[in-house]
């Protein structure tokens, strides 16, 4: 479990991968379909939540029946992915995951993407091996990431409470919560500072700063 049995449960969408921009763009050309108006980022943060059809419900006043959430999420997949291929890592991720690996360390990536879309993803970035594994999501479930966090660490087989999650949500600190682990919460993705901090776990502004607290709570 690397030295003295701490390891990093990394978040992908906007914590390692800088893609909010994407996430909004994407988003907006998928509302525009939809009949929806354009949301900024700011009013996105406030309103976005997991399970995603909530926060649609935020925005319509209701929320989608069934036909109407595979349409919106079809749409939003389809800009998001024809964006993603352009987004880059968040600035300084690349060389806290080697330093990280470097030191000993032991860390993975959870993350709700489609599964076949993120292992090549990550691959392309060039930081796969920095992890012990990469699991992203295998179904068409909405739910939130408490349940593949408990399949993550189970298939690691590290003790939660050696456990740190950092993400960009409240899912990430909820489903860390859930399972008897740590969590840091990044402002630089899909959240307000305001929303991750009901969460009730640090909440910090850099990754850089995230990887230090992480490393003084276990």
């Amino acid at each position: 479990m690397g030295k003295h049995g701490k390891h990093l449960v990394w978040d992908w969408n906007g914590t390692l991968l800088d893609d909010t921009g994407a996430v909004i763009g994407a988003t907006n050309a998928a509302f525009a379909e939809l009949g929806l108006e354009p949301i900024t980022l700011e009013r996105y943060r406030e309103l976005y939540t997991v399970p995603v059809p909530k926060f649609y419900e935020r925005l319509m006043g209701r929320l989608p029946t069934d036909d109407e959430w595979l349409v919106m999420d079809g749409a939003f997949h389809r800009h998001y992915w024809q964006r993603a291929e352009g987004c880059g890592l968040t600035a300084g991720a690349a060389e806290l995951l080697a330093a990280r690996q470097a030191s000993g360390f032991t860390q993975s990536l959870l993350s709700l993407a489609p599964h076949e879309e993120l292992i090549p993803l990550v691959r392309r970035h060039g930081i796969a091996e920095r992890f012990l594994r990469v699991d992203g999501r295998v179904d068409r479930s909405t739910e939130g990431k408490s349940g593949h966090m408990v399949r993550h660490l189970a298939a690691l087989e590290v003790p939660a409470e050696r456990v740190v999650v950092i993400g960009d949500a409240a899912d990430d600190g909820v489903a860390a919560l859930h399972v008897g682990a740590r969590a840091v919460l990044y402002t630089g993705g899909s959240h307000s500072r305001a929303s991750l901090e009901r969460v009730g776990v640090p909440v910090v502004d850099s990754l850089a700063e995230a990887v230090a607290v992480a490393e003084e709570l276990v």
